[in-house]
C-alpha cells in the first residue's frame, strides 16, 4: 500500500504536527506533501530527513513567514497545483498512490482527488462494470474545520476596520471552497469528540473520533535534578501552578496571571507569542515567565507543579492537560470544547477518580472560584496522581498509531 501524508504547513511544531510525525512512524516511506515550509523552523527540523513535496508557494518570497495569513485566498491554488490524475511534471502528483491521508486544519488541507462520492456509498457496486474507481483514497485527519472561518477564538484578533472588510470578504469565499473541498473527502477523523460535531455542523459528513497522540510515557520517567530551578537551599522548586501555553488571546493566559498575582500564588508561564509584554505588564512578582524550554525541563516543570491552568478558549483537544495529567498531576481548566473528553471533574469523578477542577465562565472570577476550590480539594486528598497517570494513557501514543493503522486498513480493504 503506497500512501502519501499532506499537511498544510510546516512552520511551528505543535499538536498538528506530532500527528504528523506519529503517522510518519506509522508509514516511514511515505513522502510528506505541504503548501510550504519555513526552513530552520521547529517544524521543518523534525521533518528534514523526510521527502518533502512543496507547492508553489515556497518559491514566493516571504510568504511561509509573512504572507500566507493576509494572502490566504490563494489556498485553493496552492492545493490545486497538487494533481491526483497523473500528468504532472513538477512531482506534485498523487495518482501512483492507493491512500492519501490528510493533516487537516488552518490550511483547508483537504479535497485532493478523493472519490467525490460520499463514504456512504458503497465502492463495490462499481466493480465488474468496467469502471476505474478514483485514485487515491482520501482520509482526512482533521484537527478541526478552520476557526477563523466559523467563529471560533483565533491567535490573530482583527481590529482595523477596513482589515475586518478584507477578512470578512475573503473568507466568504473560502468557506465556499473548504465545503466543497471536504465533500471530496472519502473518510474523515475528527481529533475529538468536538471537533466531530464540527465537522457535521459545517460539512454535513460524518467521522470517526481517534484522539491524537500524546508522548505520555515521557512525562512519567523518574526525574533529574537538573530539570528544574533549584531553591537556594538545593531542593527542587515544587509548589507553583503551571501554564504552558502559545501566549496568544484566544489562551486566556491573562486570566490566569490576573488571579494568580491578586491571590499572591506562584505561577510559572511556559511559552512565547504576542502578547507576552502585555502579559509581563500584569504580573505580579509571584508570576515567572519561562518562555520556551527543552522537552526536559519541561518534563520537570509538569512533574513538580501543583496544578496545571488550562483557561484556552473552545480548544479543539487539548495535548498540554494531557501531558499534565502523564505526570501525575490535575488539571483547572476552561470546560469548553475538546477538554471536556480529556479532563474528569471532581463533581463527576469523586474522591481519587478525579483528574481536574473545571471553571466556567472564562473570568478571573470564574477562575478565582476553582482555584480556591483545588486547593480546598487538594488538602482533603481528592487528586490521586496514580489514578490520573493511569487515565493519561487513554490519549497515548501508542495507541493512536493502532487506530489508525487499523482504521486505514479497514477502509483500503473496502475499497
Amino acid at each position: 500500500m503506497k500512501v502519501a501524508l499532506v499537511h498544510d504547513y510546516l512552520n511551528e511544531f505543535g499538536g498538528a504536527e506530532r500527528v504528523l510525525l506519529a503517522l510518519s512512524e506509522i508509514w516511514p516511506d511515505a513522502p510528506i506533501y505541504t503548501a510550504f515550509y519555513r526552513e530552520g523552523s521547529t517544524a521543518y527540523e523534525r521533518f528534514k530527513k523526510k521527502k518533502i513535496v512543496t507547492s508553489w508557494a515556497q518559491n514566493v518570497p516571504f510568504f511561509a513567514s509573512k504572507l500566507h495569513s493576509p494572502l490566504r485566498f490563494l489556498a485553493p491554488l496552492i492545493w490545486n497545483s497538487f494533481s491526483a490524475k497523473g500528468g504532472s511534471s513538477s512531482g506534485r502528483d498523487f495518482s501512483k498512490f492507493d491512500v492519501v491521508i490528510s493533516s487537516s486544519s488552518w490550511y483547508v488541507t483537504k479535497g485532493f482527488g478523493g472519490s467525490g462520492r460520499r463514504p456512504d456509498l458503497s465502492r463495490s457496486k462499481y466493480r465488474g462494470q468496467g469502471l476505474a474507481l478514483a485514485k487515491p483514497l482520501e482520509i482526512c485527519y482533521c484537527h478541526t474545520p478552520p476557526r477563523y472561518l466559523y467563529g471560533y477564538p483565533t491567535a490573530h484578533s482583527q481590529k482595523h476596520p477596513l482589515v475586518k472588510v478584507y477578512a470578512a470578504i475573503v473568507n466568504h469565499f473560502m468557506r465556499v471552497y473548504d465545503f466543497e473541498a471536504a465533500q471530496r473527502v472519502d473518510w474523515f477523523i475528527a481529533n475529538s469528540c468536538e471537533v466531530q460535531s464540527r465537522i457535521k455542523k459545517f460539512y454535513r459528513r460524518d467521522s470517526t473520533v481517534i484522539y491524537p497522540p500524546v508522548e505520555v510515557s515521557s512525562f512519567q520517567r523518574p526525574e533529574t535534578r537538573d530539570q528544574v530551578k533549584k531553591t537556594g537551599r538545593g531542593k527542587l522548586e515544587t509548589g507553583y501552578f503551571l501554564v504552558v501555553s502559545r501566549l496568544v488571546g484566544a489562551k486566556n493566559v491573562d486570566l490566569a496571571v490576573e488571579v494568580c498575582s491578586n491571590l499572591k500564588l506562584n505561577l510559572k508561564v511556559v511559552g512565547t507569542g504576542r502578547e507576552r509584554g502585555k502579559l509581563e505588564s500584569m504580573a505580579g512578582e509571584t508570576v515567572e515567565f519561562v518562555g520556551d524550554v527543552d522537552d526536559d525541563k519541561l518534563v520537570g516543570l509538569y512533574q513538580n507543579c501543583r496544578a496545571l491552568i488550562f483557561p484556552a478558549s473552545q480548544e479543539d483537544f487539548g495535548i498540554v492537560p494531557v501531558e499534565a495529567m502523564a505526570a501525575g498531576k490535575p488539571v483547572i481548566a476552561l470546560a469548553e470544547g475538546g477538554v471536556l473528553e480529556s479532563v474528569i471533574d471532581w463533581s463527576v469523578g469523586g474522591k481519587g477518580k478525579s483528574t481536574g477542577v473545571y471553571f466556567d465562565p472564562a473570568t478571573s472570577g470564574s477562575l478565582t472560584l476553582a482555584i480556591n476550590n483545588f486547593m480546598d480539594l487538594e488538602k482533603k486528598g481528592y487528586f490521586d496522581p496514580a489514578f490520573i497517570k493511569k487515565h493519561a494513557q487513554k490519549f497515548s501514543k501508542e495507541r493512536f498509531k493502532a487506530e489508525i493503522k487499523k482504521f486505514v486498513e479497514s477502509k483500503v480493504k473496502k475499497a
